[in-house]
């Protein structure tokens, strides 16, 4: 039985190149888009201008001839949809204008409240607004008048309050009054018990309330005519107040029996003047420093000692400054010691004592060999025994440094850097010594000539001086520097510590070095010794084989 072969369907056309390649029938190139005509910023010239530059005008004419022939298309297609209700929009539009004109008539209507009431509400907001500039004005006004009627009143107040005070001369003010008439007038209160006194200080401290008062108000109103009038009555009460306040002043030192301040001393003028003004503040000033550093006093916040004392002898504080017992007068943070500490160029003064203090080492450190001390043959024995000169002057040079006649507290971190420069030195000039002595580095050019010259014995006296001088640094020494420093804080004091003992212990550590010079220096001496004892030897050798020969000749 035969069976019918299956038929294979055809092959597919191939496809051509348009169908592959072209755009479709209703689409339009990338770079023509429909949806900005719709725009309302829309520009015809600015969308040509842009396209110009890559699509060539002919092919954006037929672009948009073929949009517009399928906008037509679409239009037609829209009036056949709806051809029977766009017949009929003619007939329905009836009477028209009449509903235009009925509809018209509330809007207008309507147009002209609103702008009546915007009007009004400008009106109500100019006025408001004119209302509160008033109301500033008339604040403002108010309360200088205020300030003008408070500053009257506590002129009057002052000045009434002036005239209450009893035993006051009331031509105090033109400073006219000798000292006889006000001595007779401070013991005509005096007379009048410490009830009389008591009165006139609680007078004077309302006063000068009322005062402080004053010169707020009128650093508040400066420039003012009422002012400006009644500034001979202001000064006048000031100047009132201030031969008021003298007075109880005197009084009251008189009467605590401490008139008698200043004493006499010897010596320097100077020095006079300082012991007089140390007098005068820790005995004749010691209850008004009590009373202005009390809390509850309110007169804390001012500074008696700086703003009183300090300003008005400031001449005299000369030696004070470079005094140690100066460190117990707290007023280093004031104005007034920081304006006086600008009259002196301390700069300068530091550089003439770096130069004498360490030019006399450089000097001592310049010999060219090591000179020893005979205490026996000097005017004072030194306190550590030091057997050498090069030591002596080193630690006569730092105790120098912290002496109360150099040392200024102001350049304390000065004169610390110049100890520890001290220091190194003395240590630089042993070790570079002990080395150019190892490598035969010893002329006179290179400044060490003590070293080449120095024996055993002088290297000894080396070890003896540097545990001496380690001892009084680390020791004595470092105790004074500390004490004197004493009102810095605890961090400084400990930095300063450990500078001066890192100092001593570089001192300490040159010890070995000069062992090793010792040991060497022996060596060479026994090695020398040696030598000459074996060319001995030999010489003597050779004379008793030169006798013996001459023996056996004869």
């Amino acid at each position: 039985m035969a069976v019918d072969p299956i038929q294979t369907p055809p092959p597919p056309q191939p496809r051509s190149n348009t169908y592959l390649f072209s755009d479709p029938l209703d689409s339009h190139p990338l770079w023509f888009k429909p949806d900005l005509f719709l725009s309302p910023n829309f520009d015809s010239d600015s969308y040509i201008s842009e396209l110009r530059t890559f699509v060539p005008f002919d092919t954006l004419r037929s672009e948009l001839q073929a949009h517009l022939t399928s906008l037509n298309h679409e239009l037609i297609d829209l009036i056949n949809r709806d051809y029977t209700d766009f017949v009929n929009l003619s007939t329905k539009l009836v009477d028209v204008d009449s509903a235009v004109v009925r509809m018209r008539a509330p809007l207008l209507e309507l147009r002209e409240k609103i702008e009546g009431f915007r009007g009004s509400v400008d009106s109500s907001l100019v006025a408001l607004k004119n209302g509160l500039e008033q109301r500033s004005e008339a604040a403002a006004t108010r309360e200088v008048l205020e300030l003008l009627l408070d500053t009257f009143h506590v002129v009057s107040k002052v000045e009434k309050l002036i005239k209450e005070l009893p035993s006051v001369p009331a031509d105090w003010s033109n400073g006219d009054v000798n000292l006889a008439q006000k001595s007779v007038v401070s013991n005509g209160s005096i007379e009048n018990g410490t009830n009389v006194r008591e009165t006139q200080s609680m007078l004077l401290e309302r006063i000068a309330s009322e005062m402080n008062r004053l010169k707020f108000y009128i650093a508040h109103a400066q420039n003012l005519p009422f002012i400006q009038n009644m500034e001979k009555r202001i000064q006048s009460a000031s100047l009132l107040l201030d031969a008021s306040l003298g007075h109880c002043f005197v009084g009251g030192l008189e009467h605590r029996d401490e008139s008698e301040w200043l004493l006499g001393s010897s010596g320097d003028g100077l020095e006079n003047d300082y012991q007089e003004i140390k007098t005068c503040i820790n005995e004749g000033c010691k209850f008004l420093l009590e009373i202005s550093s009390a809390e509850n006093s309110g007169l804390h916040v001012f500074d008696f000692l700086a703003n009183s004392i300090l300003k008005e002898t400031s001449w005299s504080i000369l030696k004070a400054i470079v005094h140690p017992d100066l460190q117990s007068l707290n007023f280093r943070a004031e104005a007034i010691y920081n304006e006086f500490m600008k009259q002196w160029n301390v700069g300068v003064y530091f550089s003439l004592r770096f130069q004498e203090i360490a030019g006399a080492l450089d000097s001592a450190l310049a010999a060219t060999s090591l000179i020893p001390v005979h205490n026996s043959h000097s005017g004072h024995q030194n306190s550590q025994d030091l057997t050498l000169r090069q030591s002596v002057t080193l630690l006569e040079s730092l105790r120098s440094c912290w002496r109360e006649d150099v040392l200024i507290f102001s350049c304390a971190d000065k004169f610390l850097r110049l100890t520890l420069q001290l220091l190194s030195r003395f240590s630089n000039w042993l070790s570079s010594g002990l080395d150019a002595r190892k490598t035969g580095n010893t002329s006179s050019s290179s400044g060490y000539e003590w070293a080449a010259s120095a024996v055993p014995n002088d290297f000894l006296y080396i070890i003896h001086d540097i545990n001496c001088l380690v001892t009084e640094v680390c020791g004595d020494y470092l105790d004074q520097v500390l004490q004197l420093l004493s009102s810095c804080s605890i961090n400084v004091l400990d930095l300063v510590k450990k500078s001066i003992l890192q100092g001593g212990q570089s001192l300490n550590g040159l010890i070995p070095l000069v062992i090793n010079a010792i040991t060497e220096a022996l060596v060479d001496e026994s090695v020398k010794g040696l030598k000459d004892t074996f060319t001995l030897c030999i010489r003597i050798v050779n004379s008793v084989k030169e006798g013996f020969s001459g023996y056996g000749e004869t």
